[in-house]
């Protein structure tokens, strides 16, 4: 199974409602806090095009941000994706 990766701010409602998703879903992951990381930030817009918080990745893989997050599941793509990853 893929690491999961959560990239995210201290204030994102966001991500808070991501990390309780992957809680809920009994999924490990881990969280990296890029509240003023301007490098960080700069290359997650670079590796996801997004500039946006979070953004979650199954190992190298750019999945999005909690939106995204909850259509893979709703749709149940997590596993593949996972085992993809």
């Amino acid at each position: 199974m893929a690491a999961i990766r959560v990239y995210s701010t201290r204030t994102c409602f966001y991500c808070m409602a991501a990390r309780r998703l992957l809680h809920r879903l009994g999924l490990d992951f881990e969280e990296i806090d890029v509240t003023g990381d301007d490098a960080t930030r700069h290359w997650l817009v670079e590796a996801s095009g997004q500039r946006t918080v979070p953004q979650i990745f199954f190992g190298d893989t750019s999945i999005g941000g909690y939106t995204d997050l909850v259509r893979l599941e709703r749709a149940g793509e997590l596993p593949r994706l996972l085992a993809e990853g």
